[in-house]
């Protein structure tokens, strides 16, 4: 996005029609004509004005800018920056600031300053839970900001989150191309059901059919998300004759979306345990209860870490704040 000169973020409280307040001394001119993305882009230069040379956005703040995946959030969340240890922590509302320990190896992303990706994810480690943290791992490879060798170097640490980070890693394919899918990976992951991710269907000819989300071992049968696109006329149309050709083919095609597999998931695992002929097994669902719980796809989730943001914000006493 273009920034024109009249358009810049300025400090200062807001009194005047055609403006709007970022936070504590921080404003913007309105304008009707941009996404969602570029008004958050806005806001992230607001905020530079008040930080420091060396700041870095991280966390969940980084995640988006770079385009990932996310899991299912509260509708406003802080933003979330890094800076160096001798420089100062700026308050504001909305702001949460931690401190950069390790040689920085910053990037930039919309012109903006970001983290390291192995970084960006260790943060985000410390607050979120395993599944919405594989949701970012997953999402982070897709893109392809992952080095290999940075994280392992980082997951051997002891550093916080490390923990966390690690089993997220361990038990991320790379292969997931939606959050809804990465949610389907982990509900097969707890269930113990094994599968091949992004598998390539093809007949007994030969001939490539397609590609599955997932393609559960020994068996014809296809698991896979369906997302909001799958609800588009045009996207329905192709589905369906996607399916005729896969039923051809002798392979058993199963769509699920995101509320079968939260609010649902004893419904979905009868499902399957009766589709692999075996016995069902509660503990399984025990597990994948207690991943669901922890995560923000429920609203206890998402109003106990917004707690926790509230609380690393603090109450700030403005008429302190220059």
């Amino acid at each position: 996005m273009k920034i024109r000169a009249e358009d810049q973020p300025f400090r200062g409280e807001v009194r005047l029609a055609g403006h709007r307040r970022v936070s504590h001394g921080l404003g913007l001119r309105k304008r009707n004509d941009l996404s969602a993305d570029e008004e958050f882009e806005r806001d992230l230069r607001a905020y530079l004005l008040v930080l420091p040379p060396s700041a870095v956005f991280t966390h969940l703040t980084a995640a988006r800018l770079l385009g990932w995946q996310l899991p299912k959030l509260p509708e406003q969340i802080p933003v979330f920056v890094a800076v160096d240890q001798k420089d100062p922590r700026p308050r504001r509302h909305g702001l949460i600031v931690s401190r950069l320990v390790r040689d920085r190896r910053p990037t930039t992303r919309h012109d903006l300053p970001v983290e390291a990706a192995e970084e960006i994810l260790l943060r985000a480690a410390r607050d979120l839970s395993l599944l919405d943290l594989v949701v970012l791992v997953d999402s982070a490879h897709r893109c392809g900001d992952l080095d290999p060798d940075r994280m392992g170097l980082l997951l051997a640490t002891r550093r916080p989150g490390v923990r966390m980070l690690r089993e997220a890693w361990r038990r991320s394919t790379g292969h997931a191309e939606s959050a809804g899918e990465s949610v389907l990976q982990q509900f097969h992951v707890v269930m113990d059901v094994p599968f091949a991710a992004q598998a390539e269907i093809r007949d007994d000819r030969g001939r490539f059919l397609g590609r599955a989300d997932l393609l559960i071992e020994g068996t014809p049968m296809l698991h896979e998300y369906d997302g909001a696109h799958h609800r588009d006329k045009r996207q329905h149309r192709s589905d369906l004759r996607r399916e005729r050709r896969l039923t051809d083919a002798s392979y058993t095609r199963r769509g699920f979306v995101l509320d079968d597999l939260i609010n649902h998931a004893s419904v979905v695992m009868h499902e399957i345990d009766r589709a692999l002929g075996r016995r069902h097994d509660l503990r399984r669902l025990w597990r994948w209860q207690a991943l669901v719980d922890n995560s923000m796809y429920t609203e206890t989730g998402r109003e106990r870490m917004m707690n926790r943001w509230r609380r690393q914000n603090g109450l700030i006493d403005w008429s302190r704040i220059a």
